[in-house]
Order: structure tokens, then C-alpha cells, then sequence
């Protein structure tokens, strides 16, 4: 019998993993150009989250529109201090939303603490509670800024494989989350 390694190259692997990357390549340009993303404006950078949303800015044009709900949204804009009492929140919206679902972090303050990072109640970074994927960093950043760091997020989603987006499922009986 021959081994398993003899067997796997004269199968046309080959061809099925080119279908598959142009398959990627098709979905991820779709999925690229109708991201929508999660307000969560919590401070001062909430300001700037608005005005880039607005007509001079316009996020539109890229496709991404603002979503009030975490279940329609494919993206979460942390944007502002997030003290401990808020992080429990957006803990909460993050894991409301469908997968896959990213995460951009707006400002000094939520990449950090900011000017606040002293402060008993603020916590030092979005990161703590959630990943990020996307820093802007800034205090506000301009809505330059975050275009930019749209822009980002438009660049890892577009070289994503569909296999690496699906996290498997938990086994029977593990803890959910759900008390």
C-alpha cells in the first residue's frame, strides 16, 4: 500500500486550493466593500467617530454604515475612555456579534488610558477586555485617522482565509458564557 504522502500528490490538490484562494479572493472582496461597523462612542473621540461618519469624511463611500445593533455589525469603533464599568458593556456587545468581528481602538484613551491611565476606574486599554485589531492612535485622532485605520481593517479582511475565519465549535458540556 502506498503512503499517505503518495497518495495526496496525485489527487489535484493543487487545483482545489486555487479554487479556494480565488473563492477567498471573491468573499473577501464582497465582504471588504459592506462593513458595518458598531458605535460605541464613549468620550470626547465619539465627537470625531461622528464626523467621520458625516459628509466631509464619509465612511460611506467605502461602503462601511453604522449599525446600532451588535448583531448586524461586523466591526466594533471603541472610541473614548473605557472605564471598568463600561468595559463589563462592551464585553458584552463584542460577544453579541457575529463572527468573524473585529475591533478598532480610537484615541489615546482606549488604546491606553490616555491622560485618565492614572485613574482608578479607567482601564489601561480596550485590550484588556477585548482584541483589537485595528490602533489609532491620536487625542482625538482626526477623521483622517480613522479612515486610515478603516482602510487597515479593509487590508486584513481581504487576506483572510475562509478556513481561519471559523472557529470551531465548543464541545458538549464545556461552560458557554451564559450564567
Amino acid at each position: 500500500m502506498a503512503s499517505k504522502d503518495t497518495m495526496d500528490a496525485g489527487m489535484g490538490g493543487d487545483v482545489l486550493l486555487s479554487h479556494t484562494s480565488q473563492l477567498d479572493t471573491l468573499i473577501n472582496l464582497a465582504r471588504t466593500n459592506s462593513l458595518h461597523y458598531l458605535l460605541f462612542g464613549l468620550a470626547c473621540c465619539g465627537i470625531e467617530l461622528m464626523q467621520t461618519g458625516g459628509p466631509r469624511a464619509d465612511l460611506d463611500r467605502f461602503g462601511a454604515v453604522f449599525r446600532a445593533s451588535p448583531r448586524q455589525s461586523d466591526f466594533m469603533i471603541v472610541a473614548g475612555t473605557l472605564t471598568y464599568k463600561m468595559a463589563e458593556r462592551c464585553k458584552l456587545l463584542y460577544e453579541q456579534m457575529a463572527e468573524p468581528k473585529y475591533v478598532i481602538s480610537m484615541g489615546s484613551c482606549a488604546n491606553c488610558g490616555g491622560l485618565f491611565q492614572l485613574g482608578y476606574s479607567v482601564c489601561k486599554g480596550v485590550d484588556k477586555m477585548i482584541p483589537v485589531d485595528i490602533y489609532v492612535p491620536g487625542c482625538p485622532p482626526r477623521p483622517e485617522a480613522l479612515t486610515e485605520g478603516f482602510l487597515r481593517l479593509q487590508d486584513l479582511v481581504m487576506r483572510e482565509r475562509w478556513k481561519d475565519k471559523t472557529r470551531p465549535a465548543a464541545p458538549l458540556g464545556s461552560a458557554s458564557g451564559t450564567g
